[in-house]
């Protein structure tokens, strides 16, 4: 799963990641010629043992790392590393990638070689804005990497793997409760009930859309995971998220919306997904630095 997301090496070996952000430099390139000016930015971030880790922290500073909600509800880490970026520049991409890759949490068990041994989230912040329009839109591009959830007897998992394998499988546990949540059209989904969820949880609501891909293996002895695997598949395929929707925002109206700033998020534990209007995110060039700022 990892190798599919962050991949290796150029052309065929390239991941997921590196080819997404690849594909909106192309479409940055087509709207900048009808007077779009994009703002783009990266942040990658881990959850390991339901604790956030920032990949991209090179200094080993202290962070508190903190999820938020900013003024359209979409989510937003206190004191991560935010990274500039400009998507037609493989060279920085695929540097961002060797980076995160070095902090990335694995560890051998009998089944991997090297498992990972959290979930990883890789997210471009976008804004485009378009001064004859007089529009700006926000948008955010969250791309995955679960770690697989692990039967002990299998891989062998003791000591601190064991811990790591149960926080593996309670989090992806609680991704499958959201989902049928939705699938029932549930008025308490429990996006709350772990890390993941939580961060993603724009993503699975409001004008969210989301694509998943499953990994299965060929091998007879990995039967059972396998059926496991394509069921939960099945089921997240019949969810409905509703239809995607662009909303452009006056530049004026947006900046006085901005003013206000994020918030860690205080609605109940017990609440239903959100069903706004609200747009998606966004963000462009350079290759410099910054923290997120915290409030």
């Amino acid at each position: 799963k990892t190798h599919t997301m962050q991949g290796s090496g150029n052309r065929e070996m390239r991941g997921i990641i590196p080819r997404a952000i690849e594909q909106v430099g192309i479409q940055k390139r087509r709207l900048e010629e009808q007077g779009w000016v994009f703002d783009m930015k990266v942040s990658f971030v881990e959850i390991y043992n339901e604790v956030l880790k920032d990949l991209l922290n090179e200094d080993g500073r202290d962070q508190s790392l903190r999820i938020l909600r900013d003024a359209y509800g979409m989510t937003e880490i206190e004191d991560v590393t935010i990274v500039d970026v400009e998507p037609e520049d493989k060279m920085q991409v695929d540097n961002i990638m060797d980076v995160a890759a070095k902090h990335r949490s694995v560890a051998a068990t009998d089944m991997n070689a090297q498992s990972s041994r959290s979930h990883s989230i890789f997210t471009l912040h976008l804004v485009a804005r378009n001064e004859e329009q007089h529009a700006l839109l926000r948008g955010q591009l969250n791309l995955c990497d679960l770690a697989g959830s692990e039967r002990v007897d299998r891989s062998g998992a003791q000591g601190k793997a064991l811990t790591e394998a149960k926080n593996i499988n309670k989090s992806l546990s609680t991704l499958t409760s959201v989902f049928n949540a939705i699938n029932s059209k549930s008025q308490h989904v429990p996006f709350r009930d772990s890390k993941l969820t939580y961060l993603l949880q724009p993503s699975f609501s409001g004008d969210g859309k989301t694509l998943m891909m499953i990994n299965l293996s060929p091998t007879e002895l990995s039967y059972f995971e396998s059926l496991s695997t394509l069921r939960f598949g099945a089921m997240v395929n019949s969810c409905e998220l509703g239809r995607a929707t662009r909303k452009l925002n006056d530049i004026d109206a947006d900046a006085k919306k901005m003013r206000g700033g994020g918030a860690e998020d205080k609605s109940p534990a017990k609440s239903r997904p959100r069903a706004d209007r609200s747009p998606a995110r966004t963000s462009t060039p350079a290759g410099g630095r910054s923290r997120s700022p915290k409030r």
